[in-house]
């Protein structure tokens, strides 16, 4: 079985394009993924390539942009080929079958919900006076 689930930010927006012979979409973008551990005090992270096609791609160009964090699902992908020195390089990449986004994308008239209400510490402020609102006590 060849299945893969990852969690991360995309380091920059898809590119998107169109394959010569059958016209099918391809988006392609790089997910930032922390490793479970920590070096030398600083996070660690993993930059793999990703590669969406047709309406999974047409949906990476649309709504994915840099720095959103999502959840991919799909396999990895390996291939080859000569570059220009005659040498063959080899290449692994994701291939996404599925994407959901785990934040909302901030728009330019809205503040960034999560961004603001974060404390750093890896959970959500409360806001003041929430407590008259809530349904539970």
């Amino acid at each position: 079985m060849n299945k893969v689930i990852l969690i991360g930010r995309l380091t920059r927006d898809p590119e998107m394009r169109y394959s010569e012979n059958s016209n099918t979409a391809i988006a392609r973008y790089t997910l930032a993924v922390n490793r479970p551990f920590k070096q030398d005090g600083g996070q660690e992270a993993d930059f793999l390539p990703c590669v969406a096609f047709n309406k999974t791609a047409e949906f990476a160009e649309k709504y994915l942009v840099k720095g959103i964090r999502v959840c991919v699902e799909g396999r990895i992908q390996t291939g080859s080929y000569t570059n220009q020195q005659g040498q063959k390089v080899y290449t692994t990449e994701i291939a996404v079958e599925r994407q959901e986004f785990l934040e909302k994308r901030a728009s330019n008239n809205q503040p960034d919900i999560d961004a603001a209400a974060n404390s750093g510490d890896g959970y959500l402020n409360i806001p003041d006076g929430i407590d008259e609102e809530l349904p539970f006590n």
